[in-house]
């Protein structure tokens, strides 16, 4: 059945939430005051059903209603293997935006790891990373100066966070930043799952003249409980995303978008 269908018959919360879960997946937002109308039932008797949804891990609750929930996260060596094709073509066209003598800030993720593999082995430059898989991959590169930042260790995501990570973020002028992004929505912006990271993001983007954000399709359109900042902080993406409904939105806010 679709939400459609039954509107202004559902009097069952279960009924309610499977319904509210269907037209999320189609539409990609609810709002509250719609889901009053639609299903014939008070705001209040919505915003709880959001409410419960969202304690599940169901949804992610916005101003006014909900957007859909990334999954839990995987573990970074499983995540490796995932949207290899799109990553690829992601990692190719950053390293390709890195010159000789610039400072690069590049954070955690499988996709920003990949971006070493691409490097032009007569490149360059300074790469300052919180992530040691990507500083072991770059230990051999012949020309690249490669800091690492020191701080906690997330073991879950393999990037160091904490004050000691910002402090030394703080430290730096740099002249590019790529983002790994967890989740981007045009309206909720930058979001990760993980409080630190949030912190982190924040301070490399406040470090960098130019903030590219790298991110698949999957991740697009979805949010995480922690915010990074609004989509406006990033100056272009690179997404393997071709639909000019779904980059439109950035494209608005002054984002370059680059499609892979």
């Amino acid at each position: 059945m679709k939400p459609e269908a039954e509107a202004g018959q559902i009097a069952l919360k279960e009924e309610r939430h499977q319904y509210i879960l269907e037209l999320l997946g189609s539409e990609g937002r609810v709002l509250a005051a719609d889901l009053s109308s639609r299903y014939k039932v008070s705001e209040d008797t919505i915003r709880r059903d959001l409410r419960e949804l969202a304690s599940s891990g169901k949804i992610q609750r916005v101003h006014g209603g909900a957007l859909p929930r990334r999954a839990e996260a995987v573990p970074f060596v499983s995540r490796q293997q995932i949207d290899m094709e799109s990553k690829i073509g992601i990692a190719r066209a950053a390293a390709d935006m890195i010159r000789d003598g610039q400072v690069v800030l590049i954070d955690g993720g499988t996709t920003n790891l990949r971006i070493a593999s691409y490097l032009s082995r007569e490149r360059s430059a300074t790469i300052v990373t919180n992530s040691p898989p990507l500083a072991l991959a770059l230990a051999d590169h012949p020309k690249l100066s490669v800091l690492m930042l020191g701080g906690n260790f997330l073991k879950e995501a393999r990037v160091t966070t904490g004050i000691e990570t910002i402090r030394r973020v703080e430290s730096i002028r740099a002249d590019l930043c790529f983002l790994g992004m967890c989740s981007l929505h045009p309206e909720v912006g930058i979001t990760v799952g993980d409080r630190e990271e949030a912190y982190v993001k924040q301070a490399m983007i406040g470090a960098s003249t130019e903030v590219v954000g790298l991110i698949s399709l999957g991740k697009m359109g979805t949010s995480l409980p922690y915010l990074v900042g609004p989509a406006s902080r990033l100056t272009r993406l690179i997404t393997d995303a071709s639909d000019e409904d779904v980059l439109n939105p950035y494209r608005s806010q002054g984002i370059d978008v680059t499609s892979t």
